[in-house]
């Protein structure tokens, strides 16, 4: 408790760090961008990839890592203008409801995202059903990601309604990673909350358990998504979001280039945009 009390503490600092960010235009007298993200692997790609597309037309672009709780906020108070990686029907629906009336979504950047617990491929079991079974295996835990996500809201209804006796440790995407890694290197069994798109279903043989109670639902979008007057204030940056559109193969190889070089994110990103130059020059209005 004493730890959520103090990842809640620190979500509520960033979430005032970032809304009293000035992202008016800078001195310079070049136009500013602020982007949210979160650290999950499709958003990170994404996010890095829009920014070195803007920055290539003029823009001065401030990345804002936070937790998912203070980027709804303060995006819904107009001090972040844009997040990339809004799931939605579902799994951002509870900031959509709260939120909504303060956010415009600009449109879909990848279709077919999918949640749901994940295990190695050698991992004998093929259901959530069949968890409980095995539960000393897993050590009794599932590697989760950051509180307040909704993969992690969704998880705690799996483990409610089937029902689950494992408990869920919250981490971070990097964390659950690494344990993954680790579990995989030791041939042990481990299951973590997972998602696609994702990089480590390139590097690792993995398997998502079956969901025979449809918790995790169907299949989702990931959305772009702005403060509801964006689109009126910065109508070229608006209809360049809009236009990113990438399907499983693009994805796949952004997150991965990003992944491969982690401490240089934005050289990783303007070397994928010189590689898919037709692609991105598509998406970029006249101006």
């Amino acid at each position: 408790m004493r730890r959520l009390i103090i990842i809640i503490n620190l979500s509520l600092i960033v979430a005032f760090m970032m809304m009293f960010a000035d992202c008016s235009d800078s001195s310079n007298g070049r136009k500013q961008v602020s982007i949210g993200y979160v650290d999950w692997s499709e958003g990170i790609a994404m996010s890095y990839l829009a920014k070195v597309m803007l920055e290539s037309k003029g823009y001065d672009v401030m990345l804002r890592n936070a937790d998912i709780a203070p980027v709804f906020v303060s995006m819904a108070a107009g001090k972040v203008d844009v997040f990339m990686d809004a799931w939605l029907p579902a799994t951002h629906a509870d900031y959509i409801r709260k939120y909504g009336d303060n956010l415009e979504a600009l449109g879909v950047a990848y279709k077919n995202a999918r949640m749901g617990l994940v295990v190695p491929s050698y991992v004998t079991i093929r259901s959530i059903e069949e968890l409980n079974e095995h539960k000393e295996k897993f050590r009794n835990e599932i590697i989760g990601i950051d509180v307040g996500a909704g993969l992690m809201n969704e998880t705690e209804r799996v483990i409610r309604e089937y029902p689950v006796e494992l408990t869920l440790k919250p981490s971070s995407g990097a964390t659950m990673v690494a344990f993954l890694q680790k579990s995989i290197e030791n041939k042990e069994w481990i299951v973590v909350t997972g998602w696609t798109p994702h990089w480590m279903f390139g590097r690792y043989k993995l398997k998502v358990l079956d969901d025979p109670k449809q918790i995790y639902g169907k299949a989702e979008s990931i959305h772009t998504v702005t403060w509801k007057g964006f689109s009126e204030k910065e109508p070229f940056v608006t209809e360049l979001l809009r236009n990113i559109r990438l399907n499983d193969e693009q994805i796949s190889s952004l997150m991965t280039a990003v992944e491969e070089t982690r401490k240089t994110e934005t050289y990783a990103a303007r070397q994928w945009m010189k590689e898919h130059q037709a692609l991105v020059d598509s998406w970029i209005p006249a101006q």
